[in-house]
């Protein structure tokens, strides 16, 4: 990770540099000489190691260099990003305007990478009738199911009855080719048993 932007070409104020061009350690070079070359290659004189004695400087592409570093930095944040897992409760009356209104925050959830605990509160006696509250959360799936999948499927957990979304949608394991009916089964295994006529001796 680059703390600060490093000096390159005029920016470089030491008189000489120890010089390195790709792979290539050209030694202790004068500044112009340095500058000379990295101008004939259409690149850049970077300084690499300013505290060192003297500098060392690389002849690179400063801005392709810069660039694949941001990448690099972006990648590893991503990587190291902790999952959260949040929560979106929903009633046994929750109509279709609210069920898309806390679909679409349960999107952006999903979007950045969280997992999304989604629940059904019974009231009263609703909790009789199970049935109610898992329609709803198959209906709520549907609204989601593009960007997401069942990590852990419906079940009541005291009043609430919940299942959990996490980002990313898996693709069901495609079926094994169908057998072939037996009969024709034992026929080829039959036709490949069977052995080569042997060649009969002329007399």
């Amino acid at each position: 990770m680059i703390a600060k932007e490093l000096r390159t070409n005029d920016e470089i104020a030491a008189r000489e540099v120890r010089l390195i061009r790709g792979e290539e350690q050209l030694g202790i070079t004068e500044i112009g000489e340095a500058q000379r070359m990295a101008d004939e290659a259409d690149l850049d004189l970077v300084e690499i190691a300013p505290n060192a004695s003297p500098p060392v400087a690389k002849i690179m592409d400063y801005g392709k260099f810069k660039y694949d570093q941001a990448k690099r930095e972006r990648e590893s944040r991503k990587a190291s990003k902790q999952v959260h897992l949040r929560e979106m409760r929903l009633k046994v009356k929750t109509g279709k305007h609210d069920m898309e209104t806390k679909a679409r925050i349960v999107r952006k959830l999903l979007a950045e990478g969280d997992k999304v605990k989604v629940s059904v509160f019974f009231r009263a006696r609703e909790i009789t009738h199970p049935e109610v509250a898992r329609e709803l959360l198959d209906r709520f799936y549907g609204e989601v199911n593009d960007i997401s999948s069942i990590e852990r499927p419906a079940r009541i957990e005291g009043r609430f009855m919940s299942m959990t979304l996490e980002p990313g949608v898996k693709r069901e394991k495609r079926p094994d080719p169908k057998p072939k009916p037996a009969a024709e089964a034992e026929t080829k295994t039959e036709a490949e048993a069977e052995p080569e006529p042997q060649a009969v001796a002329e007399g």
